[in-house]
């Protein structure tokens, strides 16, 4: 704090107070009542100073500090100028010009000097691109400058890491290749998610995170931001360049104080979306195809009643059900009602991964009519050595189903001979079938 010498300047203890427990990194200030400026109860909205009013300007240079704040009164004893300062204790008549100049001196300085550590971080760039053909949201990841350094020699080995939230963290996390010694990595990399809807769209968030790996410690985390998804248009590129932060503090419904209680809305909302993502089990791309009953001319004879070829094509984010954090997941197939006990299919078993490709097809020899009766179910497991497997999730397509899945099926049913592909959500339960082995 820099005071004119002779000039006794007075801060109340609850300034004083509140200048101690500030945190982060804190500049001299005259008056914490500067960050607020307000109107003296002497001023007037209605008269205010300009030179046909017969008042001078307020200088508020530092050789011109009068008994009444060094704002030269109006002729005829008029009142004094209404400066956006409060009152000094003592001052008489109007807002003197010290609490003026300190009130614009510290405006200059906050904006002026960064008393933020977050630009220190470094800055990155990147581009998204969301397909709703193929319902995929493709992340370029290009450079980034000015990174913070993270080893002794001064630069750091950065990466950058995606996460999609809300969701399980290791079903949803990408990361690019680590670029040695260096501030300014380039990457120009591309990170694909599949299985992301328009509703994902509409509700998650990406958050791109920059690390430093050190083989003989753990990583070390340098900054990140979000970026709400609802922000990229379909089919259309975005370019971002923005600037690391540090990561925000998680909110704690339990340890709500009443300062938090103006934002129980928020805190509702955000559990209730919480909840939602630990109940979603992944997703799951199938392909149908109803292949009609072969003609006379066709000499092989295959399928002469015709019949549902059923391609499992990939998972997506799917649940962890192994304690290492990832599953060992595969896909059956039911066309039920099923009497024999003879529609069974059932694919590979693809090791510790959350993002399966199976690329398998089952075909199931049955007339048009009889489709129509029928309903596909098909499930996702989690294999397990000596013990019963895990059940993920599911989905049932047919008649009497809702949403994406019923209009799968009228789809197929609609266009014989095509394949038509869809990415479904799996759900924890099925109607009418069981989730143990």
């Amino acid at each position: 704090m820099t005071v004119r010498k002779g000039k006794s300047l007075a801060i109340s203890i609850q300034e004083h107070m509140a200048i101690d427990v500030c945190p982060g990194p804190i500049r001299p200030i005259r008056q914490i009542s500067a960050y607020f400026p307000r109107l003296s109860p002497t001023s007037s909205f209605s008269e205010p100073l300009s030179p046909s009013h017969g008042a001078a300007p307020a200088n508020l240079s530092p050789g011109c500090t009068g008994g009444h704040g060094g704002v030269a009164s109006g002729t005829g004893g008029g009142t004094s100028g209404g400066l956006l300062s409060p009152l000094l204790p003592g001052a008489a008549g109007g807002g003197g010009s010290l609490s003026a100049m300190s009130s614009m001196d510290t405006s200059i300085e906050i904006d002026s000097c960064d008393s933020d550590d977050n630009t220190s971080l470094g800055t990155l760039e990147f581009d998204l691109l969301y397909e709703s053909a193929t319902s995929s949201l493709h992340c370029t990841v290009l450079k980034a400058k000015g990174l913070k350094p993270m080893d002794f020699n001064g630069l750091a080995d950065p990466y950058v890491k995606l996460h999609l939230l809300p969701g399980a963290c290791k079903a949803n996390k990408l990361k690019t290749k680590i670029v040695r010694n260096t501030l300014n990595p380039v990457w120009n990399e591309t990170l694909t998610y599949c299985g992301i809807t328009e509703e994902d769209m509409y509700r998650k968030t990406l958050r791109v995170s920059v690390c430093d790996e050190d083989k003989l410690t753990h990583n070390e985390f340098i900054g990140e931001s979000r970026v709400a998804l609802r922000r990229v248009k379909p089919d259309q590129t975005k370019h971002f360049n923005i600037c690391l932060e540090h990561p925000p503090p998680l909110p704690s419904p339990t340890a709500m104080s009443s300062a938090l209680r103006g934002i129980s809305c928020y805190l509702r909302e955000w559990e209730t979306e919480q909840q939602r993502s630990l109940e979603e089990r992944g997703r799951l791309l199938l392909c149908l195809q109803y292949l009609p009953p072969a003609t006379e001319s066709d000499t092989k004879g295959d399928r002469a009643r015709g019949g549902l070829c059923v391609g499992v094509k990939r998972c997506a984010h799917l649940a962890a059900m192994d304690v290492n954090g990832f599953s060992d997941p595969y896909v059956k197939t039911y066309l039920k009602p099923d009497v024999h006990k003879k529609s069974k299919h059932k694919t590979a078993v693809i090791k510790k991964t959350l993002n399966p490709e199976f690329n398998e097809e089952f075909f199931y020899e049955i007339s048009f009519s009889e489709l129509a009766t029928k309903t596909l179910e098909v499930t996702v497991w989690d294999y397990d050595l000596g013990k019963s497997n895990d059940f993920i999730g599911g989905v049932s397509l047919g008649c009497h189903s809702q949403g994406e899945a019923l209009q799968h099926w009228i789809d197929c049913l609609k266009n014989k001979g095509k394949k038509v592909e869809r990415w479904h959500t799996l759900t924890n339960e099925l109607p009418g079938s069981t989730t143990q082995e």
